[in-house]
């Protein structure tokens, strides 16, 4: 079955290719590019999974993720980040991040990171 997934980056390119590596197997319902957005998206589209990058402008993922997960305890969120922000993963984590993928992102690591929380949640 596939799931209900809100991409949030603030770079098209990399929506797009998320968009690409979920085709077929997730359905991409929404998706912003900001922190605000995504809050707003989260509560209009009510997605499985939501793929959110970490450094946005007017309201990074950490506060979003913060955000959504006070507004719907059992929403699933998966961090995207660059090789190297370890110390952003942390606060992440701490947000209530249940995953996180790295960028370049790779199709397996992307499908496996949305099986893995739609599997801790069942």
């Amino acid at each position: 079955m596939a799931n209900k997934v809100l991409v949030v980056d603030d770079s098209a390119f990399m929506r797009n290719l998320l968009k690409q590596l979920l085709e077929g197997e997730h359905e991409v319902v929404g998706e912003a590019e900001n922190g605000v957005e995504a809050v707003e998206l989260y509560r209009e589209l009510d997605p499985d999974v939501v793929t959110m990058d970490v450094v946005m402008p007017i309201r990074n993922g950490i506060e979003a993720t913060s955000e959504i997960k006070s507004a719907d305890p059992g929403a699933s969120v998966i961090m995207c980040t660059s090789v190297g922000q370890e110390e952003k993963m942390r606060e992440a984590v701490e947000a209530g991040a249940d995953g996180y993928i790295t960028k370049p992102f790779q199709k397996p690591n992307v499908l496996q990171a949305i099986a893995d929380v739609i599997q801790a949640e069942a």
